[in-house]
């Protein structure tokens, strides 16, 4: 694929990036505002506040692992960071992927686990790092090494780490906002208040509760649902990104296969880190998954768009 084309998909993945968050922000301040509205029986200047609350709450939270998120995934991963001389292959392989995506050298970090995975994280491609278990390492070839490193410093490279990191703040932000609401219904917190309400604006304040509840129930769905999807569209992406780095997909393809392959689970992964690795690290849970709410693309479909590049 030619560097050009991928400039052009670089550029319109952060673009997109940050017209989704926006769009995020519009949504979630339309949930917070009729979820103010509900409790105060149709306050609209309450909802507000409540809106800015919860968005203030969201972009201090942004904020914090803007800066910081990276090394809060790394201490959950119990990622320790390794230098040149602990392990001089994998650092030269990581070496000529950043000159061939013209990135600055990650750092790097060793995970201390027989299973096998990977994954980059960072604000940019400036203060990035890349993780890999000794699982994963122990067990490639120099070329497909390679590959996997070019599909994560490719995240990099694709700004998806900053995106990884906001996304999952707001749509935490989001979810909790909603089950508090949810659960002050259920223990009754305001019930005078909207029975009060609703003897002096009747339907309208019912239909403000009712939008309130399904938006409740149906917004963290939906936000989950548009970042898992964008999620495996990015993934995809990694992977066409590691052939343009290496010129050789069999490299990632022989990775994802002896990944596809491996049976056992990444004892330290959970479901807030698990979409940041390269294949899903717990088999359990990606077995169950459905097409909708899978975090990554089969494999399978993944080697096959690979083995076309060539």
């Amino acid at each position: 694929m030619p560097s050009e084309t991928f400039h052009t998909l670089i550029a319109r993945n952060k673009r997109n990036s940050w017209l989704l968050i926006l769009g995020f922000l519009l949504f979630f301040a339309l949930v917070g505002t009729v979820i103010g509205m509900a409790w105060t029986g149709g306050n609209v200047r309450f909802g507000l506040v409540i809106a800015g609350i919860a968005g203030g709450v969201a972009l201090v939270l942004a904020i914090g692992s803007f800066f910081g998120g990276s090394n809060v995934l790394l201490g959950f991963s119990r990622a320790r960071q390794i230098h040149e001389a602990d392990d001089p292959e994998l650092f030269h392989v990581v070496e000529e992927v950043c000159i061939a995506g013209g990135l600055p050298m990650p750092k790097v970090y060793l995970i201390d686990d027989t299973a096998m995975n990977a994954f980059a994280t960072g604000r940019d491609p400036k203060h990035a790092c890349v993780a890999i278990t000794k699982g994963l390492r122990a067990k490639l070839t120099r070329d497909e090494l390679q590959g996997v490193m070019a599909h994560e410093m490719s995240h990099v490279r694709h700004y998806d780490i900053r995106y990884a990191m906001l996304m999952a703040v707001m749509v935490g932000v989001l979810v909790v906002l909603c089950d508090v609401f949810l659960r002050s219904l259920w223990f009754g917190a305001g019930t005078r208040r909207r029975r009060s309400s609703s003897r002096d604006k009747g339907g309208g304040q019912i239909a403000i509760l009712i939008i309130a509840v399904v938006l409740a129930i149906v917004a963290p769905i939906l936000a989950r649902l548009i970042h898992l999807a964008l999620s495996r569209q990015r993934e995809y992406l990694a992977d066409a990104g590691s052939v343009e780095l290496t010129r050789n997909p069999q490299g990632l393809a022989g990775a994802l296969s002896k990944l596809s392959g491996d049976k056992e689970v990444l004892e330290v992964a959970n479901r807030a880190t698990a979409p940041l690795y390269i294949v899903h690290p717990i088999k359990k849970f990606e077995a169950r998954a459905g097409r909708f709410t899978q975090t990554h693309p089969p494999v399978g479909d993944r080697i096959k768009r690979l083995m076309s590049l060539t």
